[in-house]
């Protein structure tokens, strides 16, 4: 039976990842000193609190070997001789996150888990009618802010030198913003907010291999009313979409009205997700969406009242 050794030092700690816990073998080999560096040039603008390092050894199956550090540049690690795979992504703020293949540097992802209810009206993904093959879809809560970093061929050998590891982390989340203007008869909607979905998402981010899952999700959002611009506005992360793997996009909205009746509206937002300047930073506009007037007063929030009014609308480009 192998023994477990765990090290510890004053900026770091070193845990076990994966999925499941699992025991976690350093063995009996000497440690390198080492310098880990979070060069953030590609976001210079990022935040974190704190930083996870993971490191494969290329010569055996064994576990990876987990350091947290405080803060977003790094600090100092006494890291095992030999040959590594090094990820690298923010280890705070990370209560959304659901990892994936953590065993393998090749296989680790990033995804979320299932968003149960709607935002607004805490409405069921199954109570709400939804556009065309993306009603199959598994429908699975925004991602919060993410880095991540790959370095290959990490040397750690066994001599007396000082050794510095530096990763580059980038931004692997999109930035999506919805703004429905010119809304007619908004003041009839039951409410300052209304629910949201769009289809066609990314699944999860494949931190191993730099992109997004071909894998596709449906995402809820809360749209928040502006009475006096007439306008309905959000803005939410994705994963974005795998470049090869390009699937329709629906915008659904779903609205109660002061009558207590329940209406949904479907938008194709194919092109402006796909043909946007920026992938990282996707703006949908909708524009002229024309609400009833509702029959009468005073119905309030009623949830069973009816079925759902449907209608698609065909966006002029």
């Amino acid at each position: 039976m192998k023994r477990l050794a765990y090290f510890s030092v004053p900026v770091l700690a070193v845990l076990l990842t994966s999925c499941h816990h699992k025991d976690l073998w350093f063995g009996d080999t000497a440690a390198s000193s080492v310098d880990v560096v979070f060069d953030w040039r590609n976001a210079p603008d990022a935040d974190p609190a704190s930083m996870s390092l993971y490191l494969y050894d290329t010569e055996s199956a064994s576990h990876p070997l987990h350091y947290v550090f405080s803060g977003r540049d790094g600090g100092a690690a006494a890291i095992p001789y030999g040959t590594y795979t090094g990820l690298g992504m923010n280890a705070d703020d990370t209560s959304w996150a659901v990892i994936t293949g953590g065993d393998d540097a090749e296989t680790f992802e990033l995804s979320t888990l299932d968003a149960p209810t709607l935002s607004a009206f805490s409405l069921s993904p199954l109570e709400v009618p939804r556009a065309g093959e993306s009603s199959t879809e598994r429908v699975a809560a925004t991602p919060r802010m993410a880095w991540s970093a790959r370095t290959d061929n990490i040397y750690l050998p066994v001599d007396t030198g000082r050794r510095t590891i530096t990763l580059y982390p980038e931004e692997i989340v999109c930035h999506y913003t919805v703004d429905i203007l010119d809304v007619v008869n908004l003041e009839s909607v039951d409410g300052s907010s209304v629910d949201a979905i769009i289809s066609g998402m990314a699944e999860a981010y494949h931190c191993g291999c730099g992109q997004p899952s071909g894998n596709t999700v449906t995402h809820p959002f809360v749209l928040t009313a502006d009475d006096a611009d007439k306008s309905l506005h959000s803005e939410f992360l994705t994963f974005g979409e795998h470049p090869a793997r390009q699937v329709p996009h629906t915008l659904s909205v779903y609205m109660y009205l002061t009558d207590g009746s329940k209406w949904s509206y479907d938008f194709d937002v194919t092109d402006q997700v796909r043909n946007a300047p920026d992938p990282h930073h996707v703006h949908i506009v909708v524009r002229g969406l024309s609400l009833p007037e509702p029959q009468h007063q005073g119905g309030g929030f009623i949830p069973d009242v009816e079925e759902w009014n449907s209608e698609h609308i065909d966006l002029q480009m």
